[in-house]
């Protein structure tokens, strides 16, 4: 992390290629890169999350997650580098048992919306699904391997996503918005 930003417009990825932490240069459409853009999104995402009026110690919680995100592209961008470690994962683990437990049971499947802080978490899961996809795409491929702490931390870290929309829709004075498998007899 020795090299910090000091000029923005480089004009190095005019050719279509762009730099890896390590110094490499590798095409923009990389499967690495794509899974580093989709962890970014991903960050930008909960930026946008962290713009609505939540409970601060989920403020918080949604911070730090930032940060272990950045953390998780940096490793991304360096092959063989690892950053995310097992304590990034008992932290989601626990984060999510801590929320969970203060919410009813599930008996229905439910629907991404409610109040606005959680649909923007529902939209920040299903990326976060996406850069899961991408990360367990580029372990598939890529020679340099990638370690199994990224994959396990987006996968959590969805299921998180998943049940904090829930404390959200609670925290606005809602519920859960059901999914109703029989729509008033429509035949859907």
């Amino acid at each position: 992390m020795g090299n910090r930003l000091s000029k923005i417009a480089t004009r190095t990825g005019d050719d279509g290629t762009t730099g890896l932490g390590n110094g490499c240069r590798v095409p923009k459409d990389d499967a690495r890169i794509a899974a580093i853009g989709d962890v970014d999104e991903l960050n930008s995402t909960l930026g946008v999350l962290l713009c609505e009026p939540l409970p601060s110690d989920v403020r918080d919680v949604l911070t730090q997650i930032q940060n272990d995100l950045f953390d998780l592209g940096g490793e991304l961008s360096i092959p063989g580098h690892s950053m995310i470690r097992e304590s990034h994962l008992a932290q989601l683990d626990a984060w999510l048992a801590e929320y969970n437990g203060t919410l009813p049971p599930l008996k229905e499947f439910i629907l991404p919306g409610g109040s606005r802080a959680a649909a923007v978490a529902h939209v920040a899961r299903t990326v976060c699904r996406r850069a899961e996809r991408a990360i367990v795409a580029l372990g598939r491929g890529d020679t340099a391997g990638v370690n199994e702490a990224p994959r396990k931390y987006v996968n959590r870290l969805s299921d998180l996503l998943f049940v904090l929309a829930r404390v959200f829709n609670r925290a606005d004075g809602g519920t859960d918005v059901l999914w109703s498998h029989e729509r008033n007899g429509s035949g859907r």
